[in-house]
């Protein structure tokens, strides 16, 4: 069974930092490209990060680049996102997930307020 567990996230001030992680199953991990996305209250899923199955290429929503890291442990079956100087536009509902595999997690929700 496919699964993927999003967690890391929080209430975090303007300009703060998280790393969310995801944790995966299911599937061979190693061989897979990731994905990080996200959804917005009112709004609708929107890619943020993508890495490559060897981890040697990633690319980035321009909403993001700067300030977001997508990175993955292939032998702990899990990515990861590293974003910094947060803005309150980026709160959000984060999902990891594999291009045309299984269903989307829980999400882990990510809200930047002072």
């Amino acid at each position: 069974q496919v699964q993927f567990v999003e967690s890391g996230g929080g209430l975090v001030q303007p300009g703060g930092s998280l790393r969310l992680s995801c944790a995966t199953s299911g599937f061979t991990f190693s061989r897979t490209a990731m994905r990080w996305y996200r959804q917005a209250p009112g709004k609708e899923r929107e890619f943020v990060a993508h890495i490559t199955s060897t981890g040697q290429i990633t690319n980035y929503a321009d909403s993001v680049k700067g300030r977001f890291t997508i990175a993955r442990d292939n032998g702990k079956n899990t990515v990861y996102l590293h974003i910094d100087s947060l803005k309150p536009e980026d709160t959000a509902v984060y999902y990891c997930k594999a291009i045309g595999i299984g269903d989307w997690g829980q999400g882990t929700q990510v809200t930047v307020s002072s």
